[in-house]
């Protein structure tokens, strides 16, 4: 049973439970859709979610009594992450359930009974469990995505406000845009081709070379030299020693060594780069930084020049790091705004230092 309040409640008391109410429906229902949607394992761990929600909405229906009628609306953040859900599935409403049971409610909540707060923690603990499993699928191509975009932003914005520091015409300053557009995104496609091709290339030389797995049956047994592969890939000599002597017995039975007879060196190799296409990569890559980089040249490709060019610049560079922070700040389950902000800064940081550059070479003359 609920814990009951024995006091006639205040309209503030009414107003904070309904809210609850509407906290605890809206959160029922994104478990059950988020439910219907998988399988197995996490439809149950979600479905299980959406009772213990069920459970707090019947709390606060219990305290409310007739007040709980109608059933309260849901909120614009509520509207929010249902359309936000929609269209970015699973993993974006998992972040954001997740980013909303770390704030936890029911800590201060004295009306709240005695284990619902305790079920908030555990929820958010849950949450990040099944995001981060969403989360390393797609970090690889979300990686070149919101970083590629942002490095375009930032540095085709730089680019352009220190050439419009100096007092160079408008032309001039889309023409260095344009240059920095290209350079930059090539810069970064043959960056990722490399970084993707070298982990992959690092992988294949670590798998064990092709005649090994057959001369394993003409080793000497009293030599037993396979030890020494099992000693170089890091076991300690006993583990070797009885691992080596397992193999060489399976050898014998069967003719022929196991699978994993011989393990594949460890090496600082990126797993998951090591799985992309590293020309899929590269053109990835490409393509955001110059989708990022396009956006402050834009006024110029319009017509604008001189400080309504670079204001404008500016303010649409804005926009753009706000909405890609914040969509990094949702995915890792932090503040939007709090992640917005910090693009935000750094990126205009590097607009004013190289503007106030151009200023200074403008005023000496050079250029």
């Amino acid at each position: 049973m609920p814990d009951v309040t024995t006091t006639d409640p205040t309209a503030a008391d009414v107003r904070r439970w309904r809210r609850h109410l509407a906290d605890e429906h809206a959160n029922m229902r994104a478990f059950r859709d988020l439910a219907a949607r998988r399988q197995g394992e996490e439809r149950a761990i979600l479905t299980g979610l959406a009772d213990a929600e069920q459970r707090h909405a019947e709390h606060w229906v219990t305290l409310l009594g007739e007040r709980a009628h109608p059933t309260p609306h849901p909120t614009l953040a509520h509207r929010a992450q249902t359309w936000l859900a929609r269209r970015f599935g699973m993993v974006f409403v998992l972040a954001l359930l997740q980013r909303s049971k770390s704030d936890n409610q029911y800590a201060g909540e004295l009306d709240a009974a005695s284990s619902m707060a305790a079920d908030e923690q555990v929820h958010e603990e849950v949450l990040r469990g099944l995001a981060a499993r969403g989360r390393l699928q797609l970090s690889g191509n979300f990686r070149a995505a919101v970083f590629g975009a942002n490095d375009g932003l930032v540095s085709n914005l730089a680019l352009i406000m220190g050439m419009a520091g100096t007092g160079v015409s408008g032309a001039v300053v889309l023409a260095a845009g344009m240059a920095g557009l290209l350079a930059g995104a090539l810069s970064m496609g043959a960056g990722e081709y490399i970084s993707v091709r070298s982990a992959r290339e690092l992988l294949a030389a670590s798998q064990p070379a092709r005649g090994t797995q057959e001369a394993l049956g003409a080793l000497d047994l009293q030599a037993n030299e396979l030890e020494l592969v099992y000693r170089a890939r890091g076991m300690d000599r006993d583990h070797a020693r009885s691992r080596a002597a397992t193999v060489l017995g399976q050898v014998q039975q069967a003719g022929r060594a196991p699978e994993d007879a011989v393990p594949v060196a460890a090496t600082d190799a990126d797993e998951q780069d090591a799985v992309l296409n590293p020309w899929g990569a590269a053109l990835s890559s490409f393509g955001f930084f110059a989708s990022g980089a396009l956006i402050p040249v834009l006024p110029y490709l319009l017509g604008l020049t001189g400080y309504a060019a670079a204001g404008v610049a500016m303010l649409a560079v804005g926009i753009a790091l706000l909405v890609t922070g914040g969509v990094v700040g949702v995915l890792s389950g932090a503040s939007p705004l709090g992640r917005g902000v910090r693009q935000l800064l750094i990126g205009y940081g590097a607009a004013v230092a190289t503007y106030l550059l151009g200023l200074a070479f403008g005023a000496a003359g050079i250029g």
